[in-house]
C-alpha cells in the first residue's frame, strides 16, 4: 500500500446559530456554537475531515503548529501520531488532547476513503445500524430571530420536550440543570419525567450542587426511571461520598476524561458510568480503549456530546456504532442547531436515533458555501464567554453554585 503521507492542515473557524440561547451552569451558549473545522491534505491528494470547540486565531496557530510534526507522516500510523502530538511526558506543558482528536478524526476519514468503507468497519465492525440519543433539554432564553421562545417554567419544559419527541422520536430525556434553584429544577425535571410515563430520565447541573442539595435533589427523583445523575457535586472525592446516600448510578464526563482517571475511578468506585466524548478523550480510538476497560471492570459507558456540528457528531455515531457495551442513549446538541456545514443539510433523526454513515471515511462531506457563510459569521460575531451568561450581566460561576437565577423573572440577554 502507497504511503499517505501528510502535506498540510487548515483550521476554518465557524459560527452556525443555535435555535435560541441554551443555559448552563457555568454560564450559557449565546445563541450560537463556535467550532473550527480542520482538514488534513495527503501528498496523494485525500482530504480529511476534523473538528473541534472554538475557534479564532489562537486555534488557527495552534493546528498549525503541529504541521512541523505532522508533515511526511503516514496517516495510518496512528499510534506514532498521538506520541508525536501529545507526548504524556510532555503532557505537562502542552496538553495537545482536543487538537490530536481533530487531526485523528481526519487521519480516520482518509483511511476510511482510501479503503473504500466506513471508519466503523475498520475499528471493530458495526454492531448497530443506528445510534439512540437523548432529547437534551436546557433552560434558555427566547430568541426573536427564530421565534422560539424561553424555556423557564415547568410548564415550558414539558411543552419544548413534547415538541421535540414529535419532531424527532426521542424515548429518553436529558435535562441540562445547574441554572435555577434546585427546588425549581426539581420540579421541572419530575413534570418531564411525569410528561413520558416508561421513558427513561437524566440530568445534569454540571457540578452546580452543592454536597447536600445533591443528596436532597437525589433522593427527590430516586422514584423515577433514571439512566444516571450526572455529575452533581464537583470532583471524584464528593462523588464518592454521594454514594452513599443516594443510589442513583452517578456518570461523568468532568472527573474522568483520560486513563490515569479512569484507573483511579475503577479503584475508588465513584462513578458508574464514563461518558465518551471524542474530542475530550482525544479520538475515537482512545474512546474505544477505555470503553474496553470499562466493560472489563463493569462500568457503563455512553456517548457524550460537547456542542458538534456534522463532523464530530459523525463521530460519535461511528464511536456508537462499534462499541459492544454502549448501555445508553447518547447525547447531542445536535437538534438545538438551526444549520450545518456538511453537504446535504443537518442529519435527520428517525425514531430519536441517527443513522450511522455508510459512506467511506467519516461519511460527511464539506458544504464549502456553507463553510464560507459560517466562517463569514465567525469574522463578524467573533467568540463569545463560555462562562458568562448574556442575561446576567456581572455574574460568574461559583462550586458549588451559589448565585442562581430567579426562574421568576424572564431575562433579555444581550448577544453581540
Amino acid at each position: 500500500m502507497s504511503q499517505t503521507t501528510i502535506t498540510a492542515l487548515r483550521a476554518t473557524p465557524v459560527t452556525v446559530p443555535l435555535e435560541a440561547p441554551l443555559l448552563h451552569s457555568n454560564g450559557a451558549h449565546w445563541g450560537r456554537f463556535v467550532r473550527t473545522i480542520v482538514e488534513v491534505e495527503t501528498a496523494d491528494g485525500y482530504v480529511g475531515l476534523g473538528e473541534l470547540g472554538g475557534g479564532g486565531e489562537s486555534v488557527e496557530q495552534a493546528i498549525a503548529g503541529l504541521l512541523p510534526y505532522l508533515r511526511g507522516h503516514d496517516v495510518f500510523n496512528l499510534e506514532a501520531m498521538r506520541f508525536a502530538i501529545c507526548n504524556p511526558t510532555a503532557s505537562l506543558y502542552n496538553n495537545r488532547t482536543q487538537l490530536h482528536a481533530a487531526i485523528e478524526f481526519a487521519c480516520l476519514d482518509i483511511i476510511g476513503q482510501k479503503l473504500g468503507i466506513p471508519v466503523c468497519d475498520f475499528l471493530g465492525g458495526k454492531l448497530r445500524d443506528a445510534v439512540p440519543f437523548a432529547s437534551y433539554l436546557f433552560f434558555r432564553y427566547a430568541n426573536p430571530e427564530t421565534g422560539r421562545g424561553e424555556v423557564r417554567t415547568a410548564e415550558q419544559l414539558v411543552q419544548h420536550a413534547r415538541e421535540l419527541k414529535a419532531e424527532h422520536g426521542f424515548t429518553s430525556h436529558k435535562l441540562k440543570g445547574g441554572v435555577y434553584p434546585p427546588d425549581h429544577e426539581l420540579a421541572a425535571f419530575r413534570a418531564v419525567a411525569h410528561a413520558f410515563p416508561g421513558e427513561r430520565v437524566r440530568f445534569d447541573p454540571n457540578s452546580a450542587f452543592s454536597l447536600a442539595d445533591a443528596i436532597r435533589f437525589g433522593r427527590g427523583i430516586a422514584d423515577l426511571n433514571n439512566d444516571y445523575y450526572e455529575d452533581p457535586v464537583w470532583g471524584m472525592a464528593q462523588l464518592s461520598r454521594l454514594k452513599e446516600f443516594v443510589k442513583i448510578p452517578t456518570a461523568t464526563n468532568t472527573v474522568v476524561v483520560n486513563f490515569e482517571q479512569l484507573a483511579e475511578n475503577v479503584r475508588n468506585g465513584a462513578v458508574d458510568v464514563i461518558l465518551l466524548d471524542t474530542t475530550f478523550w482525544g479520538g475515537i480510538r482512545p474512546c474505544i480503549k477505555a470503553a474496553g476497560v470499562c466493560e472489563t471492570f463493569g462500568l457503563g459507558v455512553a456517548v457524550h456530546s460537547s456542542g458538534e456540528l456534522g463532523i464530530q457528531l459523525a463521530t460519535m455515531l461511528h464511536l456508537g456504532a462499534v462499541v459492544p457495551n454502549l448501555g445508553y442513549a447518547a447525547d447531542a446538541h445536535y437538534h438545538h442547531l438551526t444549520d450545518d456545514v456538511i453537504e446535504g443539510g443537518k442529519m435527520r433523526y428517525v425514531d430519536g436515533a441517527i443513522a450511522v454513515p455508510s459512506a467511506p471515511g467519516l461519511g460527511v462531506k464539506l458544504n464549502r458555501d456553507k463553510l464560507r457563510q459560517y466562517h463569514e459569521l465567525f469574522k463578524e460575531l467573533g467568540g463569545y464567554p463560555y462562562d458568562r451568561d448574556p442575561g446576567r450581566p456581572g455574574w460568574y460561576p461559583l462550586i458549588p453554585n451559589a448565585r442562581w437565577a430567579d426562574p421568576g423573572v424572564a431575562m433579555v440577554p444581550k448577544l453581540r
